[in-house]
């Protein structure tokens, strides 16, 4: 089922609408400012198994963490002041920090080394969604069989059809991966160079 949403002036009704699914343990695709991505509640472990099995996921691969403010980030990953300097200057944005997770975060998102990938999406649809829900939700990148980014959510209905509960229509964008900055040692260190500029961490 395909949800259009106005991602300007997001409704409210459909946003609550989303975030009853979510809360029953759906599992849905969504839009940020990078990319389209599947989500769901971080607190289903049913929900976080239905991703990891349409991704093939496994236990190494890092799963982001979806806010819609820094207000409670702290609850999930620890924040040194350093760290959260750099959050509250390039988020909202498109990029994603590593961080070290807090013991609030489910064991089946964590890798064996207990980072959890931190993202502020500069969109209004996801961050009415998470605020919706009251905690974040997960955030993992929809892609093609090739691994090629998809930004059609008629094509994505097309390929995902049968496998999550909704898809979000936030408009066709061209998708490109965030940036992915560690904060592990609170010196910033480049993972991935995608959409957000990571000249400032060289």
């Amino acid at each position: 089922m395909i949800l259009q949403i106005n991602p300007a002036h997001p409704q409210p009704r459909h946003i609550e609408r989303v975030a009853g699914i979510l809360r029953s343990g759906g599992v849905i695709v969504y839009p940020t400012d990078t990319v389209y991505g599947l989500g769901c509640d971080i607190r289903s472990k049913k929900a976080l198994e239905t991703v990891r099995r349409i991704k093939r996921l496994d236990n190494k691969t890092h799963l982001s963490f979806v806010f819609s403010d820094l207000k409670t980030i702290a609850d999930y990953a620890q924040v040194t002041d350093r760290a959260y300097k750099v959050l509250r200057r390039y988020l909202p944005g498109p990029y994603t920090f590593i961080l070290k997770a807090t013991k609030l975060v489910p064991r089946i998102v964590l890798t064996k080394r207990n980072e959890v990938g931190i993202r502020i999406p500069d969109n209004r649809i996801s961050q009415a969604l998470v605020a919706a829900m009251g905690n974040p939700i997960l955030s993992s990148s929809v892609r093609m069989p090739d691994d090629q980014l998809l930004d059609d959510p008629k094509e994505i209905d097309r390929i995902y059809k049968g496998q999550v509960d909704l898809i979000i229509d936030g408009g066709v964008f061209l998708p490109e991966p965030s940036s992915v900055i560690s904060l592990l040692d609170d010196e910033p260190v480049i993972i991935r160079d995608g959409k957000g500029d990571v000249e400032p961490f060289r």
